[in-house]
């Protein structure tokens, strides 16, 4: 009988071990301990350092830095020390911290034959997953990883004996099956996780490839089981291990101590955690009882609706202060799952999050009435196309690759002088351009209509009762039961140069990619009569003078472009008083992050601008560092409160959601996502050579995939030391696990839970934490304590800061 089920089951399990890994040009923000989730976050990081290699806890000084700042509360610490089985007191327990981070294992230059396993693999990987960067491809890529490297491997002189390739089987999983055969069953799966483990970066990124089937994997197919039959071959060519070394666990370092339940750096991270936490709890809790005796302010002048993004909390806050503003958040992709194509678009991008599939291809169409704005759009485009095929052409060209260099070189020396010394001149010169050449957006609508003729793979368009779904469900999530004159979906997107990782400061919701498309989207949904006339039969009642608006807040800047080429003249007004108000917005939003730049707060908007065209610039902007908190609820939980941009905002409104409906897919999908943000910057700080991608300085982008270190290797997962460090040794973001606070009655978040097992054991091992403000309960806090299982708090701040064990009433 065939073993090849079996062997592909044990594949896939192996690769568990390691997490996935987007494309530099869809970069996606993801656990990179996804597959350890199933155990306690103490655990998962101990195995995954015997596996993966990365620490899993920030470092003493960091510990000490956030002691010494005050942000670990010193009763909270001592009480977690006590609770955990530790007798020292705060100052003695970092002194073994600090001990035991310095007992390192020492490193060696020596090449084993494993390394050069690697060396050869990753030049091939490079080769066949490149994705149109490469100048000559690879050969034979269409018919599959392993059969490609089968037929070229014989003329590589780094492979001894590369005719051995010819030997093998056809299909990869039988060569991976010949190799096993030689392991009792029972070791199988030690064996593919050693393999697999082993460039974790490629793993990964192969695991994501193979799940998206996207058009790159349709053309150029390659499996786990496939890289393993390569890898495997080149083992046995360069007698190199196959499976791990059965060698014993090293010490602990000093971390653990006899009868502790937890390490050290475990109760160090709970008890500043629970400090953050404490602050936070205390402040939704007040607000709660504090927005119960509000009396309702009437109709605003506008609503905006922003991305749960911790970047628009920032934003928000200036917006309202502004003007007679509500603004909301909500997941960027608004609610609409869909794969993207631009106007004159090469490729289409998936707008949705990574935990979603994409349900509805939506393209840009011109509209017919700016026959101009289209015109002047595809002139001066396809003038710089013509452009940069001529330059390549010459560059590239043998004949005229010298010439090319002796007349262009002039030229090319005074724009990297401007870019270098000018970056703000640059940036003012390409804003002049951007206004003189026509968006597509001016001349383009979103084909939200569904097409039953289209012959693409995804239903073109949306029928009737998708669009009046996805209205009703945004309006159900917000809690909405009024409606402004001007409501606007407003996406987001950054701005910056010259930096493979630009699709991390987009919209994580939208997968790496701008949400002003899904923004279009649900808009033209909302201003559609027919789905309005649906909407007031669900008990949504969209008032006649409501005009949805699409919008993108550009991050990097804070400016937000209103897409209104639809609003009628009777909103004119309104419209141009909001476009006003936004500028005021970005000003004073712009001063407040200059203080984080270093820079004056009166210089914020230039030094945005600044930094947007910078070539040079390694940190265009925060992104999403500094992440910690994920609030639920109400607005007015939190309006009068200066996050400082840590935490994300979901709006929600329990009195609407009678069945939990809403809770139950803000938890779902929100939460889990925000988790991974959350997990990823986490990783990335506290081991940035494991689980990040080091310095932009000496990154090398390779194929549009990932960036390397150096000329070669596995590909870095992570996110940059730009974007969590603000100097080399001083970590900017720090490194928490997420703190969520959710506005609702406890039972219906426990019948969530309930419903939910994957959130409910994210808890339940400690990956993020969960409390309930009750507003049926006199506003009090009920702190997650597992197994659905919950600690009341007196007093919600003091209690958030004193986590126990073990669940217990608390005192009315």
């Amino acid at each position: 009988m065939s073993t090849e089920p079996a062997i592909e089951e044990r594949i896939d399990a192996a690769a568990d071990a390691v997490g996935s890994v987007w494309p530099l040009h869809s970069f996606v923000t993801a656990n990179p301990l996804a597959g350890f989730e199933d155990q306690p976050f103490h655990e998962a990081v101990a195995d995954a350092e015997q596996t993966l290699g990365g620490t899993g806890y920030p470092s003493a000084d960091v510990f000490r830095a956030a002691w010494e700042r005050g942000d670990i509360d010193p009763d909270v610490l001592r009480s977690e020390l006590a609770a955990h089985g530790y007798d020292d007191d705060p100052a003695a327990s970092l002194d073994r911290l600090a001990a035991a981070g310095s007992v390192g294992t020492p490193g060696s230059d020596v090449e084993t034959a494993t390394d050069r396993v690697d060396a050869v693999l990753t030049k091939w990987l490079a080769a066949f997953l490149d994705q149109g960067r490469a100048k000559w491809r690879m050969p034979n890529r269409e018919r599959g990883f392993y059969a490609a490297v089968r037929r070229l491997a014989p003329h590589d002189d780094d492979i001894p004996g590369g005719e051995a390739f010819a030997d093998q089987p056809d299909e990869p999983v039988d060569a991976v099956r010949e190799v096993l055969t030689d392991y009792p069953v029972g070791e199988w799966r030690d064996v593919l996780e050693f393999q697999l483990t082993a460039l974790p970066g490629w793993t990964g990124f192969l695991k994501q490839r193979a799940d998206a089937g996207d058009d790159w994997q349709t053309e150029y197919p390659i499996t786990l089981a496939g890289y393993l039959a390569v890898r495997l071959t080149l083992a046995d060519l360069f007698d190199a291990p196959v499976g791990p070394d059965e060698t014993p666990d090293g010490p602990d370092g000093g971390t653990e101590t006899p009868g502790a339940d937890v390490p050290l750096p475990e109760v160090w991270l709970r008890a500043w955690e629970a400090s953050y936490r404490g602050e936070l709890v205390d402040a939704v809790a007040d607000a709660s009882g504090a927005a119960a005796e509000r009396d309702d302010a009437g109709r605003p002048d506008a609503q905006l609706v922003f991305c749960i993004d911790t970047r628009s909390e920032v934003l928000r806050r200036h917006v309202e202060a502004a003007g007679d503003y509500e603004t909301h958040g909500y997941a960027g992709f608004f609610g609409v799952p869909m794969r993207y194509a631009g106007y004159d678009a090469d490729a289409t991008v998936d707008a949705c999050p990574p935990i979603l599939d994409a349900q509805h291809r939506i393209a840009a169409h011109p509209t017919g009435g700016g026959d101009g704005e289209q015109a002047a759009h595809d002139r001066w485009h396809a003038a710089v196309t013509a452009g940069r095929r001529a330059v390549e052409r010459m560059r590239s060209n043998a004949a005229t690759a010298f010439s090319f260099v002796e007349s262009a070189g002039a030229g090319y020396g005074a724009a990297l002088a401007a870019r270098t010394l000018l970056p703000g001149r640059v940036h003012d010169l390409l804003d002049a351009v951007d206004r003189r050449v026509p968006d597509e957006h001016e001349f383009c609508e979103p084909s939200v209509d569904y097409n039953p003729d289209s012959v693409n793979p995804l239903r073109e368009g949306l029928t009737h009762a998708e669009k009046v779904e996805y209205a009703a469900t945004a309006f159900e999530l917000l809690g909405w039961e009024r409606f402004a004159r001007l409501v606007v979906f407003t996406g987001h997107a950054s701005e910056t140069a010259n930096n493979p990782f630009d699709s991390s400061l987009d919209c994580g919701a939208c997968a790496g990619n701008a949400g002003g498309p899904n923004a279009r989207v649900l808009a033209a949904i909302c201003n559609d009569e027919d789905v309005r006339a649906d909407l007031r039969e669900r008990g949504i009642e969209v008032p006649a003078d409501t005009v949805f608006v699409a919008g993108e807040h550009t991050t990097t800047t804070d400016e937000v472009e209103l897409y209104d080429g639809h609003v009628p003249e009777s909103h004119a007004a309104d419209l141009e008083q909001l476009r006003a108000d936004l500028g005021t917005a970005r000003a004073d939003a712009a001063a407040e992050r200059a203080e984080d730049m270093g820079v004056a707060g009166e210089s914020g908007v230039r030094e945005t601008q600044r930094r947007a065209a910078d070539w040079a610039e390694t940190r265009p902007e925060w992104g999403l560092a500094g992440n910690a908190g994920f609030v639920v609820g109400p607005r007015e939980l939190t309006d009068d409160l200066d996050l400082d941009g840590r935490s994300f905002l979901h709006s929600y409104d329990w009195s609407t959601d009678p069945d939990g409906d809403a809770l139950a897919a803000i938890v779902a999908g929100p939460l889990v996502v925000t988790q991974w943000i959350n997990t990823q910057y986490y990783f990335s700080t506290v081991d940035n050579a494991a689980y990040g991608s080091g310095s932009k300085v000496t990154q090398n982008p390779v194929g549009n995939v990932g960036v390397y270190q150096g000329n070669g290797g596995d590909l870095m997962a992570g996110l940059p030391l730009q974007s969590l460090y603000a100097a080399d040794d001083e970590p900017y973001h720090q490194p928490l696990r997420l703190s969520t606070v959710v506005h609702a009655p406890v039972e219906r978040v426990t019948d969530v839970l309930a419903d939910n097992p994957t959130v409910a054991g994210l808890l339940d091992n400690g990956w993020l934490s969960l409390t309930v403000v009750d507003p049926t309960q006199e506003h009090r806090a009920f702190e997650y304590d597992g197994e659905l299982e919950w600690t009341p708090m007196s007093e919600p701040a003091a209690a958030a800061r004193t986590p126990t064990p073990e669940p217990q009433a608390a005192d009315d």
